[in-house]
């Protein structure tokens, strides 16, 4: 399990002034371009078929997780920080982008089928997806437990912090690992079990946690974020026990993948990588370099 120190004070209220700046999502609709890269290109393995001839074809999140992904003003295009690295990566891989919404149950049969060339769903590297699937790293990110503002509960850090609480988490997520596993270490010792809510729509998220229909959200901490800085009533309250890659996801051994590494390299080489860190608030995801089929979470 990978483990990297914590970098919260974005999450904790220092919030940067990109974020703030940018709950006024229209600015960041206008895309940020990279160069081509001749060396991402050369990556590119000798007859290798894309989906779709001349672009590249990712699959991304097909639901309203800011600063994620989202609806742009037209309420038809998706913008976001995956749909900005989703760019990026076509650019200098000398293709056009052709997104498409997705749902995440849909993702790993639609890589595995050959549907979509990638898929960009802030997926995390697990040693037990990398048997399917090569990734190329572009974040590190962490999990946090969100509440509203006005809850008792100070802190969740530990498995005993979760114990008898109502907690919303996305089915077949790395949080859900994490919290079914507090919740087998509680029962073990005879603590009150955990009551999982299941929500994949944000708005039913939100809705159900400031209802008081649950006590926590457990998510993506860049989500988390966004949701106190944007609303005022919600805070968060603790972390989950480890921060893990975030990774551009495509077939297993098809061999895209040292390619999608170099394209995100010459990205953060060009600048325009930090760019869409900054404009979506998430500076303190940043990886120095994309590695390929990085050491991966373990349950």
């Amino acid at each position: 399990m990978m483990k990297i120190p914590l970098l919260s004070a974005l999450l904790l209220g220092t919030l940067s002034p990109a974020l703030a700046a940018s709950f006024d999502v229209k600015q960041n609709e206008t895309p940020i371009a990279a160069s081509a890269s001749p060396q991402a290109i050369g990556k590119i393995p000798p007859g290798f078929r894309f989906v779709e001839p001349g672009y590249l074809t990712v699959a991304t999140a097909n639901t309203h997780s800011p600063p994620l992904g989202l609806l742009a003003s037209d309420n038809k295009t998706r913008i976001g920080s995956d749909a900005d690295f989703a760019r990026l990566l076509a650019d200098s891989l000398g293709l056009k982008l052709h997104l498409v919404p997705a749902s995440w149950e849909d993702w790993p049969l639609g890589v595995a089928a050959g549907r979509y060339d990638v898929a960009m769903f802030n997926i995390a590297v697990t040693e037990e997806r990398k048997k399917k699937f090569d990734f190329a790293i572009y974040r590190a990110d962490g999990h946090a437990f969100l509440v509203k503002a006005n809850s008792p509960i100070t802190h969740i850090n530990k498995a005993e912090d979760i114990a008898g609480l109502r907690i919303i988490v996305s089915s077949g997520t790395n949080q859900e690992r994490i919290l079914l596993g507090w919740d087998a270490q509680n029962r073990a010792r005879g603590l009150k079990p955990v009551t999982p809510v299941y929500l994949t729509d944000e708005a039913a998220a939100t809705l159900t946690l400031l209802s008081g229909r649950a006590d926590a959200l457990f998510g993506p901490e860049s989500m988390a974020a966004w949701k106190v800085a944007s609303r005022g009533d919600t805070k968060i309250v603790g972390y989950g026990p480890v921060r893990s890659w975030v990774a551009v996801t495509t077939r297993k051994g098809n061999g895209l993948a040292e390619a999608l590494q170099t394209a995100v390299n010459s990205t953060i080489a060009g600048g325009q990588y930090q760019q869409v860190l900054n404009r979506w608030g998430e500076q303190n995801e940043a990886i120095k370099a994309s590695a390929v089929n990085p050491p991966g979470i373990v349950y």
